[in-house]
């Protein structure tokens, strides 16, 4: 053996220190702790399950942020998503327990997310008040609506609600098959929404005008178009759609109505519409990512893995932390293409 090979096994083992060890067993073990379970974690079919309720988890994320999307597009910034959210969600559980029919239910939270929606546009286009300021009032009322007259029917299973449907044919391939066809009613509509918004926004002359509000508003209305009305249009119909996610969480993955049932889902999808540097498909990746990480929280613990609930139920809103502290810096913002007139009220002076 050389003298080289001799100082190295004479070399003691690393040493590890008391705090550091303390440390290691009083935080990380109880948070993460290795269970036989977690070996069968990556299994075809665990993973099939995962991304099938990801898509399922998602879907009241994706309606909330589409309805975001093209408010947004429009110009005005709106951060009573959750609000609406929640009305949405008591409307659709609401009616459905006193008409018996989910579709009638979702009629409802599209009425009543517009309805929150037009207020905000009443004071933002309008009277044209502070967007931030507005959006979080409009939070605050509608949760505290929603508490309100949700009071009586906390807990109360609705007689009706969006289950799984099963496209022919399609619903048989392997895997894909599972994970996209054999979904609700509200899946299907918001992935057809998805292509549409996609189509409406960038392929039409619509869609072109709605650009031009967002992005020079007085050029738009030197070109005759009435940006108030457009602008109020695409506020109440963000704010329908918003309500219609609502309604996808009472009447799809979690039917009835329980105070705070979206848990911050209207703001993750105000996040992802940065995320997806506005863009409806982009939004719909971001969204079943989410899902995923949401609909993850209760495969991992049915797998038997022993993760404690507030581990879980913070990720979501880390994810929404990172997606914010990365995408709302200005040189960020431009690269993705925020909309230039995003948060700044119009009046005709502006076209001097």
């Amino acid at each position: 053996m050389s003298g080289c090979q001799e100082q190295f096994a004479r070399r003691p083992a690393v040493y590890v220190p008391p705090w550091a060890t303390a440390i290691h067993a009083q935080i990380f073990e109880p948070v993460l702790p290795v269970t036989p379970a977690m070996t069968d974690l990556l299994t075809p079919a665990f993973l099939v399950s995962v991304l099938a309720a990801a898509v399922a988890a998602g879907t009241a994320i994706l309606f909330a942020c589409l309805g975001e999307l093209i408010t947004e597009r429009a110009g005005v910034l709106n951060l009573g998503i959750e609000g609406i959210m929640l009305m949405g969600a008591l409307a659709g559980a609401g009616v459905c327990i006193l008409t018996g029919s989910a579709w009638i239910g979702a009629g409802a939270a599209l009425l009543a997310g517009a309805l929150l929606a037009a207020i905000h546009a009443l004071l933002c286009v309008g009277l044209r008040a502070n967007q931030v300021v507005a959006g979080l009032a409009l939070t605050i009322f509608g949760g505290g609506l929603s508490a309100f007259l949700g009071r009586d029917i906390v807990g109360v299973p609705p007689p009706d609600s969006f289950g799984r449907i099963e496209i022919p044919v399609l619903a048989g391939i392997p895997a894909l098959g599972r994970i996209l066809f054999q979904q609700s009613a509200l899946v299907y509509l918001s992935i057809a929404l998805v292509v549409f918004l996609w189509w409406y926004i960038y392929r039409t002359r619509a869609g072109l005008r709605l650009r031009a509000i967002g992005e020079r508003p007085e050029a738009a209305d030197a070109m005759g178009v009435d940006v108030a009305r457009l602008r109020a249009l695409y506020i109440t119909a963000g704010g329908a759609l918003a309500g219609l996610g609502g309604a996808a969480i009472s009447l799809g993955t979690n039917p009835g109505w329980t105070e705070g049932m979206t848990a911050g889902r209207g703001w993750i999808a105000v996040a992802l519409v940065i995320f997806a540097a506005w863009n409806p498909s982009r939004a719909a990746l971001g969204a079943y990512l989410f899902g995923g990480v949401e609909a993850g929280q209760f495969r991992l613990q049915t797998a038997g893995v022993d993760i404690p609930s507030f581990f879980l139920n913070m990720l979501p809103y880390l994810f929404t932390i990172l997606v914010l502290v990365l995408s709302t810096r200005e040189a960020t913002r431009r690269t993705l293409g925020a909309p230039a007139a995003l948060g700044r009220p119009y009046t005709r002076e502006d076209r001097g």
